[in-house]
């Protein structure tokens, strides 16, 4: 019996992982937050923006997250000003206009790259990996879902809205693994 196991490099050579878990993120207040800190939950990452023509789908995936923060469930958003300009505000001002225009309850994260040589490592990882679709992101408003062993499972392009069949499918496949 032969097996072969292929691995994704980065362009340094190293093996590629599939998963969040061993990746750093800042909260809005600049607090460390280590993503192992969130195993055994369901995790969708998505990068946000304030002035975007997808800005809307936060009412989506509030209420997602309140349908299924319950059993598991948690969205981290990452603000991103990489789409023409579409973020400008600080990490204050977009938690303003994210809780007074959308009641948003669920974690927002510092403001961080998603393109170009200086992407976060958080974002290098979940564009790069042996599970997705491969790629930049390519406008606000993409998610990602993570398994509650922190490795990337889904990928959703800006288009598919929070609540879709697609999307709630897919959480609840997710949140009903043990």
């Amino acid at each position: 019996i032969f097996s072969l196991t292929i691995f994704a490099k980065n362009d340094k050579g190293d093996k590629m992982s599939d998963s969040v878990k061993d990746i750093i993120v800042k909260d809005m207040a600049g607090k460390e937050v280590k993503l192992a800190d969130y195993k055994g939950k369901v995790l969708l990452i998505v990068n946000v923006a304030s002035k975007c023509g997808y800005t809307p789908q936060y009412t989506g995936l509030e209420a997602i997250y309140n349908k299924y923060k319950d059993k598991g469930f948690e969205i981290l958003a990452f603000p991103c000003n990489d789409f023409g300009g579409q973020e400008p505000g600080t990490n204050e001002e977009i938690k303003e206009f994210s809780s007074t225009k959308y009641a948003v309850t669920f974690k927002l994260f510092d403001k961080m790259k998603v393109l170009g040589e200086d992407r976060s490592p958080l974002y290098a990882r979940l564009i790069n990996n042996d599970v997705t679709d491969k790629g930049d992101v390519k406008w606000n408003f993409e998610k990602f879902l993570i398994d509650k062993e922190g490795n990337i499972v889904s990928r959703f392009r800006s288009k598919v809205t929070p609540e879709s069949e697609e999307m709630t499918k897919a959480i609840e496949k997710e949140l009903a693994h043990p």
